[in-house]
């Protein structure tokens, strides 16, 4: 049997084009009832009422509570309809860590919920900074370690002046996120040029995600969430460190610290996970789960700075990809036939 690492994705992956794609193609309606009961009761509204609006609003799909549980259910539906391929390790970016942690059996599907749903809830109410996307590598996806590293001493610059808060937020692939208060991100987008017609790049509804900014935020859900959501892990999982938390070897107290601590308040190497994926668990398959397949470049690109399979840029992914598919993104419809149920 094929083999293969789930990559769960992170905010801002549910967008306009995923409108309805959740109720579609979710397998299991009574634990989508129970999604919805739960939102209901506490207030908010509902996935399915959010999946099924006439139209998709950034105020309101984009926000944190809504996002977040919206993002969560899509790929947890996604990662029950795999079949005929056996997951060996489940890893994600950012908030996709908590899918993660359900899709390997460290959370039950409610566990996974109540924890996204409460993260997710936590960083809309304090909404502490922001984030912007800007990569270091050009359009053909070659490796750029001395433009990386430029920028990573402009960002530790900046984040040192008074007044600016600036620090990476996240590794991920051939851009780094950065995050910081509103002054340290303006300094920034001042400083470098503009590329690829788009970057630098603000994300909206996000808050200064994995740095010392959130710190209120995971004080907040380590008095909220207790240790006894959460399992060992049924599959390995892989975290923001490149770290695989091994089932039988992971306590539910360290998951808790790390998940609840480290994860929330320093940066997120997606990088260093898909590179761990590749040589650890040498996949036949990397399969991202929806929403959306924005997460595929990324992907693409850790694989490339890790050289795997002597891959050095986009063109030989894709000339790869194109002989003997190995990325396979759930919301492409071509590419969820190879692997799943629905």
């Amino acid at each position: 049997m094929k083999t293969a690492v789930l990559i769960c994705p992170g905010r801002g992956t549910y967008t306009k084009a995923e409108l309805g794609s959740l109720t579609r193609t979710f397998p299991d309606a009574a634990l989508l009832a129970q999604f919805d009961a739960e939102r209901s009761r506490l207030g908010q509204e509902t996935l399915t009422a959010l999946d099924q609006a006439q139209t998709y609003s950034v105020a309101r799909h984009s926000r944190g509570d809504n996002a977040s549980t919206l993002i969560y259910a899509c790929t947890l539906g996604d990662a029950l309809s795999v079949q005929g391929v056996e997951v060996v390790a489940v890893t994600g970016n950012s908030m996709g860590w908590y899918s993660a942690l359900a899709c390997a059996g460290a959370l039950g599907p409610m566990e996974g919920f109540t924890v996204v749903n409460t993260m997710g809830t936590l960083m809309q109410e304090a909404l502490i900074g922001g984030q912007l996307v800007y990569p270091f590598m050009g359009e053909d996806w070659q490796d750029a370690p001395v433009r990386r590293a430029e920028l990573l001493a402009l960002v530790g610059d900046i984040g040192d002046r008074p007044g600016l808060d600036l620090a990476i937020s996240i590794d991920l692939g051939g851009m780094l996120v950065i995050a910081g208060n509103e002054a340290g991100l303006a300094t920034f987008e001042a400083a470098v040029p503009p590329v690829q017609g788009r970057f630098p790049l603000r994300l909206g509804n996000h808050a200064a995600f994995h740095t010392a900014l959130q710190a209120p935020v995971a004080a907040k859900g380590r008095a909220a969430l207790p240790e006894s959501l959460f399992q060992q892990p049924q599959k390995p999982l892989i975290d923001g460190r490149g770290h695989v938390w091994w089932p039988g070897a992971a306590t539910t107290a360290a998951l808790r610290d790390y998940t609840l601590g480290h994860q929330v308040v320093e940066p997120y190497d997606f990088t260093a996970a898909i590179r761990s994926a590749a040589r650890e668990f040498a996949p036949d398959y990397f399969i991202v789960p929806g929403p959306g397949t924005t997460l595929g470049g990324a992907v693409a690109q850790s694989l490339i700075r890790a050289n795997w399979r002597g891959m050095s840029n986009k063109a030989e992914f894709e000339s790869l990809q194109d002989r003997e598919p190995f990325l396979i993104a759930m919301a492409r419809d071509d590419q969820r036939a190879m692997i799943a149920t629905n």
